[in-house]
Formats: C-alpha cells, structure tokens, sequence
C-alpha cells in the first residue's frame, strides 16, 4: 500500500468522527501505556544495543515521561475537549459566543534520534488525546529502537488510527510531499527548514522544535557547589546529547576558577562511563568525527579526545573558550562543555544576543534584579533559574523554541493545542434583532450606534 493510500484511509477514518468521541481517544491512549509496558524490556534492548543507553537512564528520560503524558492527558482530556464560553460584546446581544476545540485531522510526527521514544511518542500522545490520526516516522539513525516503536504499535494500533512508518530521508521526503493537516518535527534547524518549505506548499501548520546555542550563565553570588552539580548533571545526561543541555557556561569571571573546580568534583564523583549504566555512546562515527573534531587540546581542562571504536568521548570541559573557537560556531550537542568569562551582566547579555535565539537559557544567581535583567532582555523557548534541563518535565509549562529555536510549542495541555483547531462561533436567537445595522442607513441610525459602540 502507498503512503497516500495509508494517509487517504486515516482521513477516512478521521471523518468518520470516530476519533471525535473522548472515549475513544481514552481507549487509545489506555491501549498505548498497555502496549509499552507489556514491551518496557524489548525497549530497554533496543536503546542499550543502538547507544548503550541504560535501562535506568530510558525510563527516567524518555519512558517516565511517556507514562505521565498519557496519564495527564487521561485526566485532563475532557476538560481539555470541552466547548468553552467567552463573553459577548453588546453589538451581539442576546447572542452567546463559544470556542469549540476540534482536531486539525490526520497528522504526521516526525521524531528525534536523541531521546528516540520520548520524542516521538510524547507528541503522538498529544495528537490521539486532540483526536487526530496519527503517522509517525522515527528516526533511522537508531535504527533498532525505530524498529521496535513500529512492531509495537504497528501490531497493537489499527492502521487508519496509528501507524509507524520507517526510512530514512527518501522516506520523510515522499511523505512530506502528502498533504497532511499537521506536521511536527522534532530536530536540527536545517532539516527543520526543509520540513517547513515542503509543508508551506500545501499550506500545512507546523510545529518545530529545533535548538540552537543554550547558554548557562553563572554570576558571582551563586552556591557554587550546587551550581556545579546541577550543571554537570544536566551538561552529560545522555552524553550531551540533549537539544537543551547548557550549550556553554558564561560565568563571572572572580570565580570561574571555583567553579571549574566544582566541575570537575562532580564529573569525577560520577564516574561517568558507559559500564556503570550512567552515560550513552555517540549516536554514530559522523557525530563522533564531528564533536572530536572540537575538542582543542591547548584549551582541555578535563576530559579528552573520545575512542571512535566505542563511539565514546569522555565528559570534556573546555576553559580560556573564545566565541571565535571553532566549539562556539553551533550548537555542540556532545559531552563538550565551553567555560567563557564575563565582567559585567550586560557584557554577558551582549555576548548572548550575538547568537539565533536559543531554545533554552539557565540564569544562576541570587540577585533578583540579575535574574529579571536576564529573562526580560534575552529571548529564548524556555529554561531555568538555579537549575538546567528540569523545566522540560513540567507539564503545565509549554515546552517550545522561537526564532531558529523553533516554532509552537507542546506538552500536557499545550500538547492539546498544537494539535487542535480552535473554532469560535457566535450563536444568536431569532426573536429580536435591532434594525440599526440595516439599510437604509440614517444620521439617528449612526448616533445611535456611535453610542453602543463607543
């Protein structure tokens, strides 16, 4: 069967108004949790044999996450669905005005390769709960855990209602050529280009959620030590390999050298290594050639060049960085992590615009008027204060980029709305009706409406 038949059988369906009925969505959603746990150790496999991610490190980073989302959307979905009422200006009365959510139709999800499940599951999660179809195309650069979310589903889902489609670009490239009511990608700002030109020829809505340079910036009155763990943790979970990792550190510079030295305990307090289950291997040698590629070695505080055969660079922690090095060119997406100074807060502000607005920012500090200086002059999707990388687990905060960072956003009721059309309709009884809006117009006619509206 050809792509356009699979996608023409799920707008079958879709306009069937099946997937209109809350319960059925509730069915669907309860069919997934069902399906992955009754699979968690074939996922556990698939992740571990593609880049040696653990199974303690997939369930607290991709299937946790899973779980909740389910759980919240089974929760929240009838008031999520429900018709809400707004108010009615005077021009309308006694008319009512309401706003209807309703599914946008038959969506595609393109997933990542950096957290394979979460990425794309979360957001088919959001789609089911809005009551779309859904096709979802992972990524095939881990190709085992690709493989086992399209047996899983595959096996378990109808077709017209779920359905995984595997390949690579020639792939994602026939089914962008298919109009779909909906597209979200999740992945690099080039390839997110090319999704969004391909979607704007069929005037498809798009929801992006790319990355970009996500600074961390450290001012002289933090708890160093608390900084430094946080930062290490959230810099080498996944080996970097995190689209909202600390990109870089801009500290002050009258205590970079504290700071490195609390990077440097918490890096070996770790231990971090492939056998102790608490970091992953490079996803393949191109990323590998390319993030050892940016480890200079005249600027290496700790860590070093990784081991291509075992796909694995050690956490490395670069100090004396310029923005002119080759490290601070894009976004790094490894287990690199640059250390650069500043002197004055708006010095760092400067330093920072000079990049695309970036998907996330960290601000460490205790100076209230710091923090706010930051948040309001720096644009970017979203980030923390004192912290990196943990906002992403809340659901009541929309999860998102701007600029090059992306475009939308999603998670829990976000989720909802970026796959939800919402249609706004005014309802007016057929027992009075003023005449002034009526030909013939008059001068009273204009004084009075001048009047009512002001």
């Amino acid at each position: 069967m050809s792509y356009q038949e699979i996608i023409d059988k799920q707008r079958s369906f879709f306009n069937s108004n099946a997937t209109k009925d809350i319960s059925f969505r509730i069915q669907e959603l309860k069919r997934l949790k069902s399906v992955l746990k009754k699979n968690e150790s074939l996922l556990y496999d698939a992740i571990y044999k593609d880049f040696k991610k653990s199974e303690f490190e997939t369930y607290v980073t991709e299937l946790s996450l899973i779980y909740h989302d389910i759980d919240l959307a089974l929760v929240k979905i009838k008031k999520w669905a429900k018709k809400k009422r707004v108010s009615t200006g005077i021009t309308n009365l006694p008319g009512k005005s309401y706003i209807i959510p309703e599914p946008y139709g038959t969506v595609l999800v393109i997933g990542a390769w950096n957290y394979p499940y979460q990425l794309s599951l979360c957001p088919a999660i959001a789609a089911i709960a809005a009551g779309c179809t859904v096709i979802l195309k992972p990524s095939e650069v881990p190709s085992r855990t690709s493989a086992i979310m399209a047996q899983i589903i595959n096996q378990n889902f109808d077709a017209n209602v779920f359905k995984v489609i595997e390949g690579s670009v020639k792939e994602t490239t026939e089914l962008l050529n298919i109009k779909f009511d909906k597209v979200f990608f999740t992945g690099s700002v080039p390839v997110g280009k090319i999704v969004y030109q391909a979607a704007a020829k069929h005037l498809t809505p798009v929801t992006l959620e790319l990355g970009g340079k996500s600074p961390a910036i450290i001012t002289k009155d933090v708890n160093i030590d608390m900084t430094a763990k946080r930062l290490v943790w959230s810099k080498y979970l996944n080996a970097g390999q995190t689209c909202i990792a600390p990109d870089y550190v801009l500290v002050e510079s009258s205590i970079k050298d504290k700071l490195l030295a609390g990077i440097k305990k918490y890096i070996e307090k770790a231990d971090y290594h492939v056998d102790n289950d608490n970091y992953t291997q490079i996803i393949n040698e191109k990323n590998f050639d390319r993030l050892n590629g940016l480890i200079d070695q005249n600027k290496i505080f700790i860590g070093k060049k990784g081991n291509k055969e075992e796909r694995v660079i050690p956490p490395t922690v670069l100090n004396d960085v310029e923005f002119t090095d080759a490290v601070m060119q894009d976004e790094i997406f490894g287990p690199i992590l640059p250390i650069l100074t500043f002197e004055t807060i708006e010095d760092a502000i400067k330093k920072v615009r000079q990049f695309s607005k970036p998907l996330s920012c960290y601000v460490f500090t205790k100076s209230k008027a710091t923090k706010n200086k930051i948040l309001n002059e720096i644009s970017f999707g979203g980030g923390a204060v004192n912290d990196a990388v943990m906002h992403f687990t809340e659901q009541s905060l929309p999860f998102g980029g701007v600029g090059d960072s992306g475009i939308g956003s999603y998670h829990g009721k976000y989720g909802f709305e970026t796959f939800s059309h919402y249609k706004s309709v005014l309802q007016k009884p057929f027992w009075v009706e003023l005449d002034l809006k009526y030909a013939p117009y008059s001068t009273k006619k204009l004084k009075w409406l001048k009047r009512l509206i002001g």
